[in-house]
């Protein structure tokens, strides 16, 4: 059993910054970020599996970076240069195996989810 819980989420002018937080208990070889808009599918934002490259959306590329604290079982989402097509709830992913690369942005490869927390850009 994975639990986690996201935090940092919040209203943003466009052009700024946030960094979104999950907390993490349990185990998990592959985490990711997903978020979802309203009236459209979730999707993949980032990810990465223990010991392997991180994986990103083509369109957060040199915007968004994951990352993650193995001291403070953290994950990170650091989003920079935010416009309003990110506005979205974004999601916190965790699977306890690992993924195959092509897979990781799918939100079917992941088994557990957080609650999300919702991040607005105003233009």
């Amino acid at each position: 059993e994975v639990q986690l819980v996201e935090s940092g989420g919040g209203s943003v002018q466009s052009g700024g910054s946030l960094r979104l937080s999950c907390e993490v208990s349990g185990y998990a070889d592959c985490m990711g970020w997903f978020r979802q808009a309203p009236g459209k599918e979730r999707e993949g934002v980032a990810s990465f599996c223990r010991g392997d490259n991180m994986e990103y959306a083509n369109s957060v590329v040199g915007r968004f970076t994951i990352s993650r604290d193995n001291a403070k079982n953290t994950l990170y989402l650091q989003m920079n240069r935010l416009n309003p097509q990110d506005t979205a709830m974004y999601y916190c992913a965790a699977q306890p195996g690992l993924i195959l690369q092509w897979l990781r942005l799918r939100r079917d490869a992941y088994t557990y989810w957080g609650q999300g927390t919702q991040v607005t850009v105003s233009s």
